[in-house]
């Protein structure tokens, strides 16, 4: 194996992998909104209902601001797939992925002696919260 091709699989391998989310119903879905049109809200808005728990983590990454962002944008679509308008952000945080970046290189043969190999610790953003729907005109 060429060299520059290990470290396009550990790129792709580091980069590619696992964002997902997890729901559980807690009330009836509507029908879709818009992603955009979804508030984050820190408590439940008077009146707001509960329609599902929700949780998303972002892709495999360095453990940016960007993954954070990403994990909660997330969060939005899925609320907005159930026709929430509104999560209730319940907490963000990271962790170390199962996923790894490493880089290798070597020379096997008659003439063999060295070799590198880099291992670069990644990390996957996770938010939970709870998608609601709030009322035309509540809490204001």
């Amino acid at each position: 194996m060429k060299f520059p091709l290990v470290i396009a699989l550990g790129v792709v391998l580091a980069t590619g992998g696992c964002a997902s989310t997890s729901k559980v119903m807690l009330g009836q879905a509507r029908a879709p909104v818009d992603p955009a049109s979804v508030q984050i809200y820190s408590t439940p808005p008077p009146g707001s209902v509960e329609i599902a728990q929700l949780e998303a983590s972002s892709a495999v990454g360095f453990g940016t601001q960007g993954q954070t962002d990403a994990a909660v944008a997330r969060l939005k679509r899925e609320a907005a797939a159930l026709g929430a308008n509104g999560v209730i952000l319940m907490g963000v945080g990271g962790g170390r992925s199962p996923v790894g970046m490493s880089v290798g290189a070597g020379s096997f043969g008659r003439h063999s002696g060295g070799g590198l190999s880099v291992g670069i610790p990644t990390e996957q953003k996770r938010a939970a919260g709870v998608a609601i729907w709030v009322p035309p005109g509540a809490g204001k």
